[in-house]
C-alpha cells in the first residue's frame, strides 16, 4: 500500500506498539504519532514517534481531536488494554454517544464504531498486522525441542477447543493436558489462564491460542511475547502452540532463545494441516 504521511499509533501496553513504529519506520513512514493511555502506554515509545498525546482510556473525543490535529491519514492499533483499566473507564461525552448507539458492546461493536468515527475525520484504520508481516508465526516447530506424539495430540486438541471457544467470544487461549482442557481463558486474560491452567497441570501441560473466527485484525491480532513464555515457564508448560500467520510473534530472536534455553516448544498450528511437526524455516 501507499506509504502514510503520517501514521498513527493507537498504542496500548507492552512492547507492542515499540515495535509497531520501528517497523513502519523501516517501512519508509516518516512521520509516525502517537496516542498514548496513562497507566497502559510504555514511555518509552515517545522517542521513536514525532508527536505523542497522553489521554485516558475511554477519552475518545480528544483522541480523535489529536488525531485530526496531528494531520493523521492512517491509524493502527498496537497493543492491548490491561482489562482492570476497562473497568475503571469513564468515557468522555463522544464516548457515551457512541456507546449509546450500540446494541451489543464487545470488542468488534466497540472498536468498529470507533473505526466508523476515525472514518468520518479521514483517519483510515489498518490491520494491526501492518509492517508486521516478518513477526507472523509460520507454521511447524519454531523453537524449542521436537514434540512427543502425546504432545502432538494435546496440541490439535487444544486447538480445536480454543477455535470453539473463540467463536463464542470467550476467549482465544486454552491450556489442555492428556486430552483434558484446564483452562479457558476469559476476561482475565491469557497471563492470568496460563497461571491457573498450570496449577492444575502441575506440569507439562499445552498453551494454545488462536485467532477468532473471521477476526477482523484492524482491532486485535493473537500475540506472544518473552512475558508470555515467562509465564508458561512458572506455569512449568511444556509448549506453546499458535495459529501460524495470524500470530505475531514479539521479539522473536529473544523468544526462541528463552524457548530453547528453557525447553519450552512453540508450535505454529494450521487449521487445515494438523500433521506438521518439522522445523520451520
Amino acid at each position: 500500500m501507499e506509504i502514510p504521511k503520517t501514521l498513527a499509533i493507537i498504542a496500548g501496553n507492552g512492547v507492542y506498539p515499540l515495535a509497531m513504529a520501528r517497523a513502519a519506520r523501516a517501512a519508509g513512514v516518516n512521520r509516525i504519532v502517537a496516542a498514548a493511555f496513562q497507566n497502559e502506554t510504555d514511555p518509552a515509545l515517545a522517542p521513536l514517534v514525532e508527536e505523542t498525546e497522553w489521554m485516558r482510556v475511554g477519552q475518545l473525543g480528544k483522541m480523535l481531536g489529536f488525531l485530526k490535529k496531528a494531520g493523521a491519514t492512517h491509524a493502527v492499533m498496537s497493543g492491548q488494554i490491561h482489562p482492570r483499566n476497562l473497568f475503571d473507564l469513564r468515557p468522555d461525552i463522544k464516548a457515551l454517544m457512541v456507546l449509546a448507539r450500540l446494541k451489543r458492546r464487545n470488542a468488534e461493536s466497540i472498536f468498529g464504531a470507533i473505526a466508523d468515527e476515525m472514518a468520518a475525520i479521514q483517519v483510515h484504520l489498518l490491520p494491526a498486522t501492518i509492517y508486521m508481516e516478518e513477526h507472523l508465526a509460520p507454521s511447524g516447530l519454531i523453537a524449542g525441542p521436537k514434540l512427543k506424539a502425546r504432545e502432538e495430540d494435546d496440541l490439535r486438541y487444544g486447538f480445536h477447543i480454543a477455535k470453539a471457544s473463540s467463536q463464542l467470544d470467550i476467549g482465544q487461549t486454552v491450556v489442555v493436558k492428556n486430552g483434558t482442557v484446564l483452562a479457558v481463558e476469559a476476561f482475565e486474560g491469557t497471563n492470568s489462564a496460563i497461571k491457573r491452567g498450570g496449577e492444575l497441570g502441575r506440569k507439562d501441560a499445552i498453551m494454545v491460542k488462536v485467532s477468532k473466527p473471521n477476526q477482523d485484525f484492524r482491532f486485535d491480532v493473537p500475540v506472544i511475547g518473552p512475558l508470555t513464555l515467562e509465564a508458561a515457564r512458572e506455569a512449568r508448560l511444556r509448549a506453546i502452540g499458535v495459529e501460524a500467520g495470524k500470530t505475531l510473534l514479539l521479539e522473536r530472536e529473544k523468544l526462541c532463545a528463552l524457548a530453547n534455553e528453557w525447553k519450552i516448544s512453540i508450535f505454529g498450528c494450521e487449521a487445515q494441516d494438523e500433521s506438521s511437526t518439522g522445523k520451520a524455516s
